[in-house]
């Protein structure tokens, strides 16, 4: 069985940084797509970045230049670094596997994920 969890959330102020983590039993890292998605209230769950199991990322154009997703398969521990924070980066921070082999093009699409973890809390204020 699969269980995903997410750490690494919290209050920061505008311009903060803060590094989220995602473990993943019960998977091999490296076999799957992963991604992190991001949900505000009231609005749409969406990709924020994903990885394919070939190492090759993509990440939504709003946080180009800022976010990083990265991994470490020896440690089974997804990474998304989140530098030069902004209050529209609030939201709840999820981690997804993909059991399907995903493209480049399809990795921030949620419902491609069959994975979920529970999600933690990123709070920006200005």
């Amino acid at each position: 069985q699969v269980h995903v969890v997410e750490s690494g959330g919290g209050l920061v102020q505008a311009g903060g940084s803060l590094r989220l983590s995602c473990t993943a039993s019960g998977l091999t890292f490296g076999d799957y797509a992963m991604g992190w998605f991001r949900q505000a209230p009231g609005k749409e769950r969406e990709g924020v970045a994903g990885i394919t199991s070939d190492g090759i990322t993509r990440s939504t154009d709003s946080v180009k230049g800022r976010f990083t997703i990265f991994q470490d398969n020896a440690k089974n521990t997804l990474y998304l670094e989140m530098n030069s924070l902004k209050p529209e980066d609030t939201a709840m921070y999820y981690c997804a596997a993909a059991i399907t082999r995903l493209s480049w093009w399809s990795l921030l699409l949620p419902n491609l994920y069959n994975y979920w973890g529970q999600g933690t809390q990123v709070t920006v204020s200005s």
